[in-house]
C-alpha cells in the first residue's frame, strides 16, 4: 500500500475556484475516477475525479477552500498508482476535462468563442453561431435557454446551459447581432459543430469582454449578464422553453437562475422529476443536495408537498375544492416607506431554514395543545442538593436533565407518543432520543441527545452543557442535529406561562415548559407553598387523541412530583 497525493488535474485556466461540496469522507474507498469533490466558477460547476483507486485516509480541503491546478484534494491509501484519468468535457461518465481556452474566457471557466466566420469583419446578412470546440463533447443534454429570438447579443454572451454528468457550462456567442432564429430547445443533445443560433447584423472580432450589469439594464430586450449573482446563475430575464421539451413540471427557477446544484444532483432530479427550483436547499449558501430531493420525493409521495404543475391543477378559491391547496389569496403588497422610517434586515441562515420547516409544520400537522402543571418541589430540592454535593465535578445539574429523563419514562408507558407517521403506517421507534432547543445569536437550533434511556442525569447534564455550547459557536454537525424521537422547548429561563409548541416533523409530540412559580396550592386543608412548572404539551392529532395527551402530561407530572416513579 503507498499513500498518493490526489491532485487537481488540469481543467483549465482554473485560478482559486471554490469548493462547493465534498464528496467523500475519510474511510471510504474510492474507484479510479470517482468524483471527490466540487468545484465551481462564476460560469461552470464541476466534480473533480480521483486519478487512483484506494482508501481515503486524509482529507485536504474543506468547503469553502480555494483551489486551482495541482492543489492536493485528499491523500490516498492506494494499492497501485494509476496515470490521470483521460480528461474529457461531456458524454456520460465522462471527466471534467480542460476546455482549450484563451485568457479572457478561460479564467471565467467558459469555453473560448468559435470565431466568426467573418475572421473579424462585420457582416449584416445572417451568420451562424455553432458549438465551439470545448472538449469530447458527446450528446450532452441542453438545460437552460437563456435568450429568445429578437433579443440583441453581445460576442462572448452566454446562449445556453449544458450539461454532462460531471460538468455543467455556460456556451457563449463568438459574435455580436440579434437573434433571429434559435436552433436549439431545452432537452436538445448537441456536440461540437452543432449550429445553435442564426444571428444577423453579426459583428465578429476580438472577444468582447463579458457585459457588466448597469443601472439601466431592465429592458426586456436586452439579458442580463450570464453567472451575475454568482453561483450557476444565467440572465435574470424570461427564458422562452418550448412546451414539447418541458418534464411535467415548471423547470426555470422563479428568481430567473439555474438551481444552485451540482451537476449530479441535478441529474438525480431529472431522473425522479423533481423541479428543483421549487426546492428549498439546505446545503452551503442554499446549495440542493441529494438529500433534499430525496426528502422532497418522500413528501410528495406522503401528500405533504406538492409541485407547482400539481398545485396548478387545484381548484381556484371559492369554487368548492377540497383545500388541499389551500387556495389561499396572495400576500399583501405593502411600501412601509410611506408610514415612516424602515430598515431592512436579512433573516440568518438558520431562520431561513427553520422558517420553512415551522411554516411546513404548522400547515401540514393538525396541532392540539394540552397545559397541565407539576410540582416540582421537592425535585427542586433534590436538584440543588445535588448540584452542591457534585460542585467540583464542574457539571451543574439543570430542571431540563430531569424533565429529558421524565419524558423518556413517559415515552416508554405511551410508545404512540415515540412514533413518527410515514403514509399510512405508524413507526414505532426502539430508542429514546430527545431533542432540546437551544437559543443561539444566530437563531434556534434543536441538537438531539442520542440514548437517553440509557444514561443518567449527570451524564446528560454534561453531554448537554456539550451539546448548547457546540450550539452556541456555531459547531453542531447534522448528525447531532438528527434522529430525535421527541422535542422539549424549555424557555425556563426566560419566562412566561403557557405556549403552543410547533411540532418538529417527523416526530407527532412537543413539550413546552416555561418558568416555575411559587403558588398557593390546596392540599385538603390548608393552601400550602409549591414549585409549579407550566407544561405545555403539542400533539398530532392523526396520531394521537386527547384521551392519551391527557394521560401522557398526568403521568409525566406524576414523574416530575415524586422522582422515584422513574425507577418502576
Amino acid at each position: 500500500m503507498a499513500l498518493v497525493d490526489i491532485k487537481v488535474p488540469d481543467i483549465g485556466d482554473f485560478d482559486e475556484v471554490a469548493v462547493i461540496e465534498l464528496l467523500v469522507k475519510v474511510g471510504d474507498t474510492v474507484k479510479a475516477e470517482q468524483s471527490l469533490i466540487t468545484v465551481e466558477s462564476d460560469k461552470a460547476s464541476m466534480e473533480i475525479p480521483s486519478s487512483a483507486a484506494g482508501v481515503v485516509k486524509e482529507l485536504k480541503v474543506k468547503m469553502g477552500d480555494k483551489v486551482k491546478q495541482g492543489s492536493v484534494v485528499l491523500v490516498l491509501e492506494a494499492a497501485a498508482v494509476s496515470s490521470p484519468p483521460p480528461l474529457r468535457e461531456g458524454g456520460v461518465g465522462a471527466d471534467v476535462a480542460a476546455p482549450t481556452s484563451s485568457p479572457a474566457s478561460a479564467s471565467a471557466g467558459v469555453p473560448p468563442p468559435q470565431p466568426s466566420p467573418s475572421g473579424g469583419a462585420s457582416k449584416s446578412g445572417p451568420v451562424e453561431v455553432h458549438v465551439p470546440d470545448i472538449g469530447d463533447f458527446k450528446d450532452v443534454a441542453v438545460i437552460e435557454v437563456m435568450v429568445k429570438v429578437g433579443d440583441t447579443i453581445k460576442a462572448e454572451q452566454s446562449l445556453i446551459t449544458v450539461e454532462s454528468d460531471k460538468a455543467s457550462m455556460e456556451i457563449p456567442s463568438s459574435v455580436g447581432g440579434v437573434l433571429k432564429e434559435l436552433k436549439v430547445k431545452v432537452g436538445d443533445k448537441l456536440n461540437i459543430g452543432d449550429l445553435l443560433a442564426i444571428l444577423e447584423g453579426a459583428v465578429g472580432g476580438s472577444p468582447a469582454p463579458s457585459p457588466q450589469p448597469s443601472p439601466e439594464s431592465g429592458s426586456s430586450s436586452s439579458p442580463a449578464p450570464a453567472g451575475e449573482g454568482g453561483g450557476e446563475g444565467g440572465p435574470a430575464q424570461a427564458r422562452t422553453v418550448p412546451t414539447s421539451a418541458l418534464p411535467p413540471h415548471e423547470p426555470g427557477a422563479p428568481s430567473g437562475q439555474l438551481p444552485h446544484a451540482s451537476p449530479s444532483v441535478r441529474k438525480f432530479a431529472r431522473e425522479l422529476g423533481v423541479p428543483l427550483d421549487e426546492l428549498k436547499g439546505t446545503g452551503p449558501k442554499g446549495r440542493i443536495t441529494q438529500d433534499d430531493v430525496q426528502a422532497f420525493t418522500k413528501a410528495v409521495m406522503a401528500g405533504a408537498a406538492s409541485t407547482k404543475a400539481i398545485a396548478a391543477k387545484a381548484p381556484a378559491a371559492g369554487s368548492g375544492g377540497s383545500g388541499a391547496g389551500l387556495n389561499l389569496i396572495a400576500w399583501p403588497k405593502v411600501d412601509f416607506t410611506k408610514f415612516g422610517p424602515v430598515e431592512r434586515r436579512d433573516l440568518s441562515r438558520i431562520k431561513k431554514i427553520s422558517g420553512a420547516n415551522l411554516h411546513r409544520n404548522w400547515v401540514m400537522i393538525p396541532h392540539v395543545c394540552n397545559h397541565d402543571d407539576a410540582d416540582i418541589t421537592e425535585l427542586e430540592a433534590f436538584r440543588v442538593s445535588t448540584n452542591k454535593e457534585n460542585e467540583k465535578s464542574g457539571v451543574k445539574v439543570t430542571m431540563l436533565a430531569f424533565l429529558i429523563k421524565a419524558c423518556v419514562a413517559a415515552l416508554k408507558k405511551f410508545p404512540d407518543f415515540n412514533a413518527s407517521l410515514d403514509g399510512d403506517q405508524l413507526v414505532l421507534k426502539q430508542y429514546y432520543n430527545i431533542g432540546f432547543a437551544a437559543d443561539t445569536p444566530n437563531g434556534l437550533v434543536v441538537p438531539v441527545l442520542k440514548d437517553a434511556d440509557k444514561k443518567g442525569v449527570l451524564q446528560i447534564s454534561q453531554e448537554m452543557g456539550e451539546l448548547a455550547k457546540k450550539a452556541r459557536d456555531g459547531k453542531l454537525s447534522p448528525g447531532e442535529m438528527s434522529g430525535a424521537c421527541f422535542t422539549i422547548s424549555s424557555l425556563g429561563g426566560i419566562g412566561g406561562r403557557y405556549f403552543t409548541p410547533i411540532i418538529n416533523a417527523p416526530e407527532v409530540a412537543i413539550l413546552g415548559v416555561c418558568k416555575s412559580q411559587m403558588e398557593p396550592v390546596w392540599d385538603g386543608k390548608a393552601f400550602v407553598p409549591r414549585l409549579m412548572l407550566p407544561l405545555s404539551l403539542s400533539w398530532d392529532h392523526r396520531v394521537i387523541d386527547g384521551a392519551s395527551a391527557a394521560r401522557f402530561n398526568a403521568y409525566l407530572g406524576q414523574i416530575l412530583g415524586d422522582f422515584r416513579r422513574v425507577l418502576l
